[in-house]
C-alpha cells in the first residue's frame, strides 16, 4: 500500500501512474471515503469527549433533575457513539479496500506501456540459442518418450494442469533445488523452508488478492488461510508488525516452497505442459533493505539469477518489464527469459525468473519497520526474485539439452547432484 497521506498531495501523479499501469482505480472515491472517514473520526472523538465530561459531572453533587438530565444525555451519547462507530467501521473497510487497489509508484526508469504492445525493453542477451541438426521436440514429447512426466494420470487424480514427475525428472528437480541453494546461500541469503499456507491478511499485505474471480490464489474454504503462490508471501510476512534495527539490514532469505496457482485463463501454446501449472516447486529470494539501498539490491538479485541460468549453460535475455505488466506491488521488475527450442515453430524466449523492487509498498501494508540511529521509525524496502522455478527450468533443460535419439544430457552444473547420472534415456554413461 502506498502512503495514503500522499493521495491528495500527489493526486495527479498517482492518477497518471494508475493510467500507465492500465488499472481501474476510482481515485476520487478513495479521496471521498478518506474525507468521510476523517469526519466520522472527528465526530466520534467529540462525542467521546462529551461522554467523559458527562461522566465527570455525574461525580459531583447535583440536584435530582440535573442528574437525570445527565443520565439521559449519557444514554443518548452511548447510542450516538455506537452509530457513529458502526458507520466509521463500514467507511474504513471500504476506504482501505479501495485504497489497497492503488498500485505502487512506478520507478521512473521502468518502460511505460504493455508487453502485448511490444513495450518490453530488452536489456541484454546472453549466450546463443542452440541450433539443431534435427527437428527438436518440446518437453512434453520428451517427457513422454523418456517416462519423465505423466500429465494424464495427474489429470485423472488431481485435475487439469497437474503432473507427476517420474524417474530422472525427480532427481533433476532435487538437483535444481540444491544447485540454486548452493549459489544463493554463498551470497549471504539465509536458507528457509517456508509453510505452504499463509493467512489472508499476509497475502493482502504482500499485494495478492486472496479471493474473487480475478484471484490466482487457492483460498481454503471456511478458513482465513490460503495456499501460497510463492514463498514471497511467507518470507515477506516473516517480520510483519515488527520494528527492526537499522543495523539488521540487509536481511536476505532464500526460501523453498511449493507454489499453488489457479492460473485461470492460462491456455494456449505458451502455457503448454509444465510451463504453466497449478502446482510447482520454487526457490525464491527475498530481501529487506534500507530505502537507500534497494536499487543496488535489485541489481544484486538479478545478478544472482543470471549466475544460476548462465551456470546451466542456457541462452537467455534480460528484459525490463513495462508498467502495465508490473503488478501492483512492484515499482520495477526485471525478467529473465530463457531460449525454449520447443516453443512455437522455431523456438522462442520464455520467462523463467522475475525480480521486483517493491520499495516500501509491502512493508507499509505489513507494518515492517525499523528504528534508525536517530530513533526515528521508518518503513524498510522489500525485494523478491526467483532463484529457480523448477517446472520452467525443467522445460528449458529438457528442450535445450535433448539429443537426436531423444535422450537428454544433464547440464554439467547439475551432475554433482544427480547420483552419477549424466544422461537421461539413450545409452547411460
Amino acid at each position: 500500500m502506498i502512503d495514503l497521506k500522499l493521495i491528495k498531495e500527489k493526486k495527479q501523479e498517482i492518477a497518471e501512474n494508475i493510467k500507465n499501469r492500465r488499472m481501474n482505480v476510482d481515485l476520487d472515491k478513495v479521496i471521498r471515503l478518506s474525507d468521510e472517514r476523517l469526519s466520522l473520526l472527528s465526530k466520534a472523538e467529540m462525542l467521546r469527549s462529551r461522554r467523559n465530561e458527562v461522566a465527570s459531572l455525574m461525580k459531583q453533587k447535583l440536584e435530582a433533575s440535573e442528574r437525570q438530565k445527565l443520565i439521559d444525555e449519557g444514554k443518548s451519547l452511548k447510542d450516538e457513539i455506537a452509530n457513529v462507530e458502526s458507520s466509521l467501521e463500514a467507511v474504513e473497510n471500504e476506504y482501505y479496500k479501495e485504497a489497497k487497489r492503488i498500485p505502487n509508484f512506478s520507478d521512473g526508469e521502468a518502460p511505460i506501456g504493455a508487453e502485448n504492445d511490444g513495450d518490453t525493453v530488452e536489456i541484454k542477451k546472453v549466450g546463443v540459442p542452440r541450433t539443431f541438426s534435427f527437428k527438436p521436440l518440446d518437453h512434453v514429447e520428451l517427457g513422454k518418450i523418456n517416462d519423465l512426466i505423466d500429465f494424464d494420470t495427474a489429470t485423472k487424480v488431481s485435475g487439469n494442469k497437474f503432473y507427476y514427475l517420474k524417474n530422472e525428472a525427480v532427481l533433476l528437480e532435487l538437483a535444481l533445488v540444491q544447485y540454486a541453494f548452493s549459489i544463493v546461500s554463498k551470497h549471504g541469503f539465509t536458507p528457509i523452508i517456508t509453510p505452504d499456507v499463509a493467512k489472508t491478511e499476509i497475502l493482502e499485505g504482500i499485494g495478492f488478492s486472496p479471493r474473487g474471480e480475478e484471484s490466482n490464489i487457492y483460498a481454503l474454504d471456511g478458513m482465513n488461510e490460503c495456499l501460497v503462490g510463492t514463498a514471497e508471501i511467507t518470507l515477506g510476512g516473516y517480520y510483519a508488525n515488527q520494528i527492526l534495527k537499522e543495523d539488521d539490514f540487509p536481511i536476505r532469505f532464500v526460501g523453498l516452497s511449493h507454489c499453488f496457482r489457479r492460473e485461470a485463463g492460462g491456455a494456449g501454446q505458451f502455457s503448454k505442459g509444465l510451463y504453466r501449472v497449478h502446482q510447482f516447486t520454487k526457490v525464491e529470494m527475498f530481501a529487506y533493505t534500507l530505502p537507500q539501498n534497494s536499487k543496488d539490491e535489485h541489481k544484486n538479485i538479478l545478478a544472482i539469477e543470471e549466475e544460476i541460468f548462465s551456470g546451466l549453460g542456457l541462452a537467455y535475455r534480460v528484459v525490463d518489464t513495462p508498467t502495465a505488466d508490473l503488478g501492483a506491488p512492484a515499482a520495477r521488475k526485471f525478467d529473465i527469459e530463457a531460449w525454449l527450442p520447443g516453443r512455437g515453430e522455431n523456438g522462442e524466449y520464455g520467462e523463467v525468473t522475475s525480480c521486483s523492487n517493491c520499495l516500501d509498498y509491502q512493508a507499509r501494508s505489513l507494518s515492517v519497520r525499523y528504528k534508525d540511529k536517530n530513533g526515528k521509525i521508518n518503513y524498510c524496502h522489500t525485494l523478491n526474485g526467483t532463484a529457480v522455478a523448477i517446472s520452467r527450468a525443467l522445460v528449458a533443460i529438457l528442450e535445450n539439452y535433448q539429443n537426436e535419439d531423444h535422450s537428454i544430457t544433464i547440464p554439467q552444473a547439475l551432475i554433482p547432484y544427480m547420483c552419477g547420472i549424466t544422461k537421461i534415456g539413450g545409452k547411460k554413461n
